[in-house]
């Protein structure tokens, strides 16, 4: 191929696999982030099964995460050195909400009954402040790592509806994975949290172009403008219909006509959380830091991505084939979650 060609494509290709690698972890590690934000919704019984509805995957959803951070490290460094220099503190924190699940989730179950609440009130916390965190990474992002109080603000608004967003996919996880009472809680709480995510949703859609001047100019551009509109119609669509869905329910039994469906909320989720994406990329690309650097001005060196891309094509169909797999094994209505 054209060298000139390789370079062009070759950026392009890497911050592909990273968005996609984004992508995967908000929506894999997104719902059982939502789980442990609704923890506390639960009694002493129904926290053993919210726990063990993401006992087989929490761990390995992760892997999205460093997949994606790594990408940016070995694809675009220079990139990588400007965003986490500016994002510091929020991911110490994020990892230290990580740390928190992690550990929390092993010594609850190790512990005597009695001392299983402050476990799960860290599990809880972790949660929040890991999806809190990320939201506010997000907005800090949005608003070119400015350091106002507008920006702050903004980074906060966005750290809540990141917050509402996981509670809103884990209750339809919960859904989809649970019965009887608990079921019924996880239905209530995402009717709740639709709501909030939707207005979350609207909010930072509605504040980003008027911050960011080019966002601005990308969305409202004749005709670009009518291209893109499917994108905001269809999510009102599916956020409608997702509330008429919900008001259908609850289920009553296992097997019967309504919970055949109980799949329904969660892939929902997943069709709001892809088209929220599919926004911010087109509002963003090519630049990797907003409006002053492009992922060809951030990128490696040519023959680095070239052997970097044999890695990539190596290592993310493992992955790949890995999480289907699990998936695959662990599918159905949740069952206890036993150590031996």
């Amino acid at each position: 191929m054209d060298p000139q060609a390789l370079a062009y494509w070759l950026p392009v290709i890497f911050a592909g696999l990273m968005g996609l690698s984004i992508l995967l972890y908000v929506i894999l590690d997104g719902y059982d982030l939502g789980v442990g934000i609704l923890l506390p919704k639960g009694t002493s019984a129904e926290k053993d099964q919210m726990i063990a509805s993401i006992g087989p995957f929490w761990d390995a959803n992760e892997t999205w995460l460093v997949m994606g951070v790594g990408l940016l490290l070995v694809a675009f460094p220079m990139a990588h050195g400007v965003i986490l220099t500016a994002l510091y503190l929020p991911t110490a924190l994020m990892l230290l909400g990580l740390i928190l699940r992690g550990v929390s989730f092993d010594f609850r179950a190790k512990v005597k009954d009695s001392k299983k609440e402050r476990w799960d009130t860290l599990f809880f916390v972790g949660s929040v402040l890991t999806a809190f965190t990320q939201g506010f990474m997000l907005g800090s992002y949005i608003m070119g790592f400015q350091h106002t109080f507008g920006a702050l603000a903004f980074a906060c608004l966005t750290g809540v509806c990141v917050v509402s967003g996981y509670g809103f996919i884990g209750a339809c996880w919960l859904i989809m994975k649970t019965e009887a009472a608990l079921q019924t809680k996880a239905l209530a709480c995402a009717k709740t949290t639709l709501w909030m995510t939707a207005m979350g949703i609207a909010l930072v859609s509605i504040a980003t172009p008027m911050i960011n001047d080019s966002i601005f100019a990308r969305w409202f551009h004749l005709p670009t403008l009518y291209y893109l509109l499917p994108l905001p119609v269809i999510s009102g669509v599916v956020v409608l219909w997702l509330s008429w869905f919900l008001g259908r329910l609850p289920f009553p039994q296992k097997r019967s006509g309504h919970d055949t469906y109980c799949w329904v909320p969660f892939a929902g989720a997943v069709v709001m959380f892809l088209l929220c994406f599919l926004g911010l990329a087109y509002s963003f690309f090519p630049y990797l830091i907003p409006g002053s650097m492009t992922l060809w001005q951030a990128a490696s060196a040519t023959e680095s991505l070239m052997i970097m891309l044999v890695g990539a094509l190596v290592v993310l169909p493992c992955i790949i084939g890995y999480t289907i797999f699990a998936y695959r094994v662990f599918w159905g209505k949740v069952t206890d979650l036993r150590y031996y």
